[in-house]
């Protein structure tokens, strides 16, 4: 079999045709929220709209990290997190002369012959890359992830116009200061351009989820994959949404799937998946789900989890001592009395299904409005104290936390998190989490990477 090829598509000239794209964009949109300024007549459901009305031409990295800044609570103040929250990232599929240079790049000009089948369509098309649905000689089906050409210079072209527009932002709102949140993104969008690392992600949660028999992970075809082509294993399922309408035992089965796939790698790992997008998992007839793309992935010190269960019976118990101790272990500096009353406010929302012993809908107003409302207030608050700076660890835990919780709102689970969260933590025990990840990351080839 040929050599994989691998060359760098970060180039001068990539980066050079992206800013010229999106600089223009920008730069506009920052006159405009400057000259409104100016003039105070600055309206920011207004600016909001417009704002992702000039984005939606873009596609491509600008727009997936839009939608990542969109579902990072108080990232951003509510009116821009709804309207970038609606972009689609989807990128137009490549042409088949595009696909047929792009396999050719990763696998040699005789790429075709380890296929039995190679449909030239894309089965689907998101930001990065687009994917095939192929089967190899042996019978298998396989899904093959390929890269855009170029992508990378997109990506640094689009986080560097990112920057300029969080740096226009903190000059008007001072609530949130975003500079860790843009160094974590930054750091994961770069991760999600390695597809040699997702396959590495992927194998860890495989090891992860051994024991879940109603969690399926793809296994990849190292021998058919690079750094921009990633081959797994094809899993069949339907789309969660279409089980919205069914009946209150089948939700309540795919909320637990769900919550047992994002927690049981944390609280026994200390790994979370960071984006709960609903593209990256499908159902299973027997209601099992499959997890479908790795790309987002943080891997925490135990201690990290250690402060997440802290903060629980920090607030369980009022003990504020214990909450300090929680926020200061995640990096939090300069908390005054003050910031910690909010930060509190914010943390007994996300926690306040863990905190009762009963059957109860995630949010028990069926919408988002409550959400919306606390979320409202701890922004101002937030500005009032003096702001804040989120550490980069916290990012895509919260995160993961808010967007599973809008699954288990679009699905009316009504289910006992309580149980489910105590059958976690019960036996928590940092050397043992500590253990168990090194053992996970030595077989997924991720030995370091904490």
């Amino acid at each position: 079999m040929a050599t994989p090829k691998t060359r760098g598509e970060n180039t001068f000239g990539g980066r050079m045709r992206r800013y010229a794209q999106v600089g223009g964009t920008v730069a506009g949109q920052a006159a405009k929220f400057a000259g409104a300024r100016l003039v105070g007549a600055f309206d920011r459901g207004t600016h909001a709209a417009e704002l992702k009305a000039a984005l939606g031409g873009l596609k491509g990295p600008l727009m997936k990290v839009a939608q990542m800044m969109a579902t990072i609570p108080d990232a951003l103040p509510v009116e821009y997190a709804a309207e970038l929250a609606q972009l689609q990232a989807n990128a137009p599929p490549m042409g088949k002369p595009f696909v047929r240079r792009r396999m050719a790049a990763e696998l040699g000009p005789d790429w075709h012959r380890y296929f039995a089948e190679f449909p030239l369509e894309a089965a689907a098309a998101a930001s990065l890359g687009q994917v095939h649905r192929a089967r190899l000689h042996d019978g298998r089906i396989v899904a093959c992830k390929l890269q855009y050409p170029d992508i990378e210079a997109a990506v640094e072209a689009d986080l560097a116009q990112l920057g300029v527009i969080l740096s226009i932002w903190r000059r008007f709102d001072s609530a949130i200061d975003t500079s860790r949140i843009y160094e974590e993104i930054s750091a994961r969008l770069r991760e999600e351009l390695d597809y040699s690392l997702e396959a590495k992600h992927m194998r860890l949660y495989g090891h992860m989820l051994a024991s879940e028999p109603r969690v399926h992970v793809p296994e990849p075809v190292p021998e058919l994959s690079t750094r921009r082509l990633l081959t797994m294993s094809w899993l069949e399922g339907r789309p969660l949404m279409t089980y919205r309408s069914d009946d209150q035992e089948t939700r309540n089965e795919l909320a637990l799937a769900m919550f047992r796939a994002w927690y049981v790698p944390f609280y026994e790992h200390g790994v979370i998946h960071g984006d709960p997008h609903l593209g990256n998992y499908t159902v299973r007839p027997d209601l099992s789900i499959n997890l479908l793309d790795f790309g987002c992935v943080r891997i925490f010190p135990p201690t990290f989890v250690q402060g997440v269960i802290d903060l629980y019976w920090a607030l369980v118990r009022n003990d504020r001592d214990l909450a300090v101790q929680a926020y200061e272990g995640w990096g939090f500096t300069g908390l005054t009395h003050e910031l910690i009353d909010v930060l509190n406010e914010w943390a007994a929302f996300l926690y306040g299904p863990l905190m009762e012993n009963r059957v109860r809908k995630i949010n028990e107003t069926n919408s988002g409005e409550v959400g919306r409302k606390v979320v409202e207030r701890v922004h101002r608050r937030l500005r009032e104290v003096g702001g804040v700076t989120i550490p980069r660890e916290f990012v895509f835990m919260d995160r993961a936390a808010i967007g599973l919780g809008s699954v288990f709102l679009h699905l009316a689970a009504e289910i006992n998190w309580y149980e489910l969260f105590m059958s976690l933590i019960e036996n928590f025990d940092v050397g043992a989490v500590a253990a168990r990840q090194a053992r996970a990351l030595e077989v997924a080839g991720l030995t370091g990477r904490t």
